[in-house]
């Protein structure tokens, strides 16, 4: 055997060891004791069984329920598998028309809405599978819900700001309402 491929062979193995099992074995138990909510997917249990992801939005489409923002992954929307944009620009004719569709839709869905239209129910985020949107997104639903709930205005509004959750360290990014908590709270007080 050539003197040179046998310290070759070692260190691939070492390395494959020390990179490839022990590394990940290391980051994956401290992961799992530092933040083993996070490690587990960030779940949300509803009588010991997982509805959902804190970290991954679904489809609401019934009226009794708060929409999130539309999501471009397919085969379905948010395939937490295919997460993706649709890559289409502002000037692009087939987003218009889908963006267009959504603003109908929307306005078909609460024909006593004038209020403008929040760009997050009508836009798709990069990645598909946004969680959460904005309070205005939020509030711009409240009347829609609480008509197909049977509920006051005043309870559904009241809810959406107890759901409302702060910049991240109060700096980065905007006040948010995750849609899948807010539709679980919702349905808790029926």
């Amino acid at each position: 055997m050539n003197p040179i491929i046998r310290p070759m062979l070692v260190f691939f193995l070492v390395l494959t060891l020390v990179t490839g099992v022990a590394y990940p074995l290391i980051v994956t138990g401290a992961a799992q004791v530092l933040f083993p909510a996070q490690a587990a997917g960030s779940l949300i249990l509803r009588d010991g069984k997982p509805v959902g992801s804190v970290l991954i939005g679904q489809n609401f489409s019934d009226p009794g329920h708060f929409w999130g923002r539309p999501s471009a992954t397919s085969p379905m929307p948010y395939n937490a598998t295919a997460s993706s944009g649709s890559n289409q620009g502002p000037l692009n004719p087939a987003f218009t028309d889908a963006v267009k569709g959504r603003v109908d839709a929307l306005r078909a869905a609460d024909p006593g809405n004038a209020a403008p239209v929040p760009v997050d129910l009508v836009t798709a985020s990069a990645s598909g599978l946004d969680p959460q949107i904005s309070v205005a997104a939020a509030r711009y639903q409240t009347a829609r819900v609480a008509k197909a709930r049977k509920l006051s205005l005043g309870k559904v509004q009241a809810l959406v700001d107890r759901q409302v959750e702060p910049p991240l360290l109060g700096l980065l990014g905007e006040p948010r309402v995750n849609v899948l908590q807010l539709n679980l709270a919702l349905d808790a007080t029926q």
